[in-house]
């Protein structure tokens, strides 16, 4: 089932010095369910599309639909939330004077989700989902590590009861470890949730770990589309094949695989 469809999606910036074609006649659809990982190096568009899914940017031209209802540039509040962003610096997009349980309950008291004592079971429940003890929600952002801080941002999503979470390179700011076990905490909540994502990264070696299909974008426009698993084996275009041979090979089976698709483009 299609949750989200994109039909020749366009934005345009007006400069002094010209127009600037960020995202060119894009066209795609997100399976209920699934995680589409859309790639590209900076300024390639992906952050542009994102914003324009989200309602924060208005499109130039093009069509945006969500569960088969056009998705209009001045969202409903249940546009809204049913969309949520998980951003890419937790510690920015965390007031730093509110206290964890107020930034959870942020979103509740924005569409006024339940009434005042639902709401406070509500935060609880989400940061026990993502792994951090209710009691959490007493502190305030600073005394968090990078980690958790990056939990609070999925929880404060969540509680929500999004259908569609956009994440925006979600665990760039993360170290290895923790960002293996933010991966984890995604797709363990996708699959008991029945949660689709958009996750957008420059990273490929994350995207193996988390997507069922990859959207590749170079200069707004879209130039590959495809299962994960046919990205990393059988690219089809120019710029996939460079993009794969910058990824850091784990084995002798992948450094293989990388030197036969670099040596045919």
């Amino acid at each position: 089932m299609t949750l989200l469809s994109i039909k020749e999606l366009s934005k345009t910036f007006r400069t002094p010095s010209g127009p600037v074609h960020a995202v060119r006649e894009v066209s795609f659809a997100v399976n209920q369910g699934e995680c589409l990982a859309i790639v590209g190096e900076s300024g390639s568009g992906k952050t542009t599309l994102a914003h324009m899914i989200l309602g924060v940017l208005a499109r130039t031209s093009g069509e945006l639909s969500f569960d088969e209802q056009p998705l209009p540039d001045k969202r409903t509040m249940a546009n809204r939330q049913s969309i949520q962003l998980v951003q890419q610096n937790p510690l920015s997009s965390l007031n730093p004077k509110r206290t964890i349980g107020a930034s959870v309950r942020l979103g509740l008291d924005t569409y006024q989700i339940g009434d005042k004592s639902a709401r406070w079971k509500t935060v609880g429940a989400a940061l026990d989902a993502v792994g951090l003890e209710p009691s959490l929600g007493k502190r305030v952002p600073a005394t968090l590590s990078g980690g958790q801080r990056q939990r609070v941002g999925i929880a404060r999503a969540l509680a929500c009861n999004p259908r569609l979470l956009v994440l925006d390179e979600p665990t760039s700011a993360l170290d290895v470890l923790v960002q293996a076990r933010i991966l984890q905490l995604l797709n363990t909540l996708r699959r008991e949730r029945g949660l689709t994502y958009i996750f957008i990264t420059h990273d490929l070696a994350v995207v193996r770990n988390v997507a069922d299909r990859v959207a590749v974008f170079q200069s707004g426009q879209l130039v590959e589309l495809n299962s994960t698993d046919a990205i990393f084996t059988d690219p089809q275009s120019t710029y996939t094949r460079q993009l794969i041979g910058a990824v850091p090979v784990v084995d002798d089976t992948e450094l293989a695989l990388r030197n036969k698709l670099v040596g045919n483009q």
